[in-house]
């Protein structure tokens, strides 16, 4: 199964070197120059066929707004390390899987 998410900037980097299976891109690269925007993250993500990975509400209120593609994983959980994000990410890759392939479904929360 094929995971394709952009994470947003409060997700570090390093992410994608801990899950090379999945194909991760972080907000940071889409534009070196500048911080994006969640609205330039959400049209790139749409436009991209990609999902946003976030710790941010402000992606929840995107979908209620122009719904979905793209969808949302939304990480709710305190302070954490990379490492246990992607630890989180790889045993819950079932639901994600399952998710990504519903197409009534457009926001996914992980508690943690």
């Amino acid at each position: 199964m094929s995971v394709r998410l952009i994470s947003d900037e409060n997700i570090s980097w390093r992410l994608k070197k801990l899950l090379p299976d999945w194909d991760i891109l972080p907000a940071n690269e889409i534009d070196i120059e500048n911080r994006v925007s969640d609205i330039f993250i959400w049209r790139f993500a749409k436009a991209n066929q990609y999902h946003i990975l976030t710790f941010d509400e402000d992606f929840s209120e995107l979908q209620n707004l122009y719904s979905f593609p793209p969808k949302i994983i939304w990480l709710r959980t305190g302070n954490c390390s990379t490492a246990e994000i992607a630890n989180c990410l790889k045993k819950e890759l079932f639901t994600i899987g399952a998710f990504l392939q519903n197409d009534e479904l457009g926001l996914l929360e992980i508690h943690f």
